[in-house]
């Protein structure tokens, strides 16, 4: 997070909220194939506590987890997370398709 970028009371403000509110409940109705995509070293939102649990509430979950990876890992390793984000894709439009036949 580029913490640096803007003033810090909207960037506490934002911690404060994502720290305060949970969706676990909400992940229970999606039924659609989902990529959780989570950075084992994330400081914002701890894997076990949310990436983790997340996945296992989803119907068509997948987990893809990324040792040592941090919270803004789609700024700071956006070639793999891009990578891996277009392969669920691709895979999941294969599977689509032949559903459909």
């Amino acid at each position: 997070m580029a913490c640096d970028s803007y003033s810090k009371e909207p960037g506490y403000d934002c911690i404060k909220v994502l720290s305060e509110t949970e969706f676990f409940e909400d992940l229970k109705a999606i039924d659609v194939p989902v990529l959780v995509m989570h950075g084992e070293d994330d400081q914002i939102c701890p894997f076990e506590s949310s990436g983790a649990k997340s996945v296992k509430l989803l119907k068509h979950g997948t987990l893809k987890s990324y040792p040592g990876f941090p919270h803004g890992m789609p700024t700071t390793h956006a070639d793999q997370i891009n990578a891996d984000l277009l392969e669920f894709i691709k895979r999941e439009a294969g599977v689509a398709a032949v559903a459909a036949v």
